[in-house]
């Protein structure tokens, strides 16, 4: 099959794949976005520092980094359709090692859990976004990754409130605080208990995952093959082309993503932590992450709407990064909710960055789209790095500070979306 035909055939079925990419965008964002309330609960359960709290960012996001050769090779061997469904078996293993980590409170196999739900995740979205990316126009892809983002960014909205409904927060912060007046054996079958409540929700987490699986690998999902030509263009421009290292738009485009994914991570899954630190309890900083996923939403609906009628995906993400500038300046020269408020307006700032990145760096690559999405998704490791260095920051000089990390990041999403992404293509 052809390149044309492949697209014509997704075309004329494109409705039915979307819907079902939209549940696995739901379904990863949910799991994504649980790591916001598991920061600041395994750092009470497991009695950890600041720092080594935000390995549990580290240990999921870097799983992209580690993975992604293997996603690629499971791509390539099985296809879209069963990677995908393998990725979801992978999850539920991840979610499965949650339960002896409570029973033992060990944080080394939570991490090992969350690496292993990362590293079913980087399949997942090795396979889904150029999926999403091939099955119509390039030039409205931005568009509909943005219907996919709105999937993702409410689950990431719901997921810590939902957590938060099985963990008693408000009594795990309480413990917490009574360290030094309890007895040590009293304290640690306190902080048993506390472990422990993470075991129901993530029983159910695994059975949703599987039934997941089977329903995807039965589901009526055509193949799309992206390592070809798109048009006679593309193969003028990567007829020469002996790997993906030969296109410098690719590579910039992941460390653009790369940056991207770490102020994204930063925003999400540091608001609730912040808000600790700024006088407001456990139990009620659990909605913080909601207000910068709907912030976030609200920017995917203004680029659905928007891309391409009245602005392209290069305009969006140039104006996302300044965005991006202005409120981080906001956050460290503002206190208290004020400084909160602008946390969750990066939401907004992140929100057309992903959409743009996809299809600006995977334009033009043709037969090389697999390798190209692959090294893509590697820079989804920037959510393991940036926010660890946020925390290493914080430990030093506080976590306000601290946010002045977002700022080159943002300087060079701005980069790229002026002229990174035009780096090495022939006009």
């Amino acid at each position: 099959m052809d390149s044309k035909s492949s697209t014509q055939q997704t075309g004329q079925s494109s409705l039915g794949p979307m819907i079902i990419i939209a549940s696995l965008f739901f379904i990863f964002g949910f799991a994504t976005w649980l790591n916001s309330l598991l920061i600041p609960y395994l750092r009470i359960a497991c009695e950890l520092t600041e720092v080594q709290s935000y390995f549990v960012t580290f240990a999921f996001y870097i799983a992209y980094l580690v993975m992604a050769p293997v996603s690629t090779w499971v791509l390539n061997k099985y296809g879209f359709k069963k990677g995908m469904a393998i990725s979801l078996g992978v999850m539920a293993i991840g979610a499965l090692l949650f339960i002896p980590a409570a029973y033992t409170r060990t944080y080394l196999i939570f991490l090992i859990g969350l690496f292993t739900m990362g590293g079913g995740l980087a399949i997942l979205q090795t396979a889904s976004n150029p999926y999403i990316t091939i099955i119509g126009p390039v030039e409205t892809a931005a568009r509909r990754i943005s219907i996919m983002g709105i999937c993702n960014k409410v689950a990431g909205a719901i997921a810590p409130v939902l957590l938060g409904l099985f963990l008693n927060l408000g009594e795990a912060d309480k413990i917490a605080k009574q360290v030094e007046s309890m007895p040590a054996d009293q304290y640690s079958a306190a902080l048993d208990q506390v472990a422990l409540q993470v075991v129901n929700p993530y029983i159910g987490i695994v059975v949703v995952l599987v039934l997941l699986a089977i329903w995807i690998s039965r589901a009526n999902l055509p193949e799309v093959k992206g390592d070809e030509e798109e048009t006679a263009d593309h193969h003028i421009i990567s007829e020469d082309k002996k790997s993906i290292w030969d296109f410098p738009h690719v590579i910039l485009g992941f460390i653009a993503l790369f940056m991207y994914v770490g102020v994204e991570v930063l925003a999400g899954d540091t608001i609730i932590a912040y808000g600790v630190s700024q006088g407001v309890s456990l139990d009620k900083a659990t909605v913080f992450t909601g207000y910068t996923m709907g912030a976030m939403v609200l920017g995917y609906i203004i680029g659905i709407v928007a891309i391409p009628k009245y602005f392209t995906q290069e305009t969006a993400m140039k104006a996302c990064a300044i965005l991006g500038i202005l409120f981080t300046l906001g956050i460290v020269f503002t206190d208290g909710m004020l400084s909160l408020t602008f946390v969750a307006l990066l939401g907004l700032a992140n929100s057309l960055v992903w959409p743009a990145i996809w299809p600006l760096a995977l334009k033009g690559v043709g037969r090389f789209t697999n390798a190209a999405s692959g090294l893509l998704v590697m820079g989804i490791a920037g959510g393991a790095v940036i926010p660890l260095i946020y925390g290493q920051i914080a430990h030093m000089v506080g976590s306000h500070a601290a946010y002045w990390i977002a700022l080159p990041c943002y300087l060079f999403i701005l980069y790229y979306g002026i002229a990174g992404h035009k780096v090495g293509k022939k006009s």
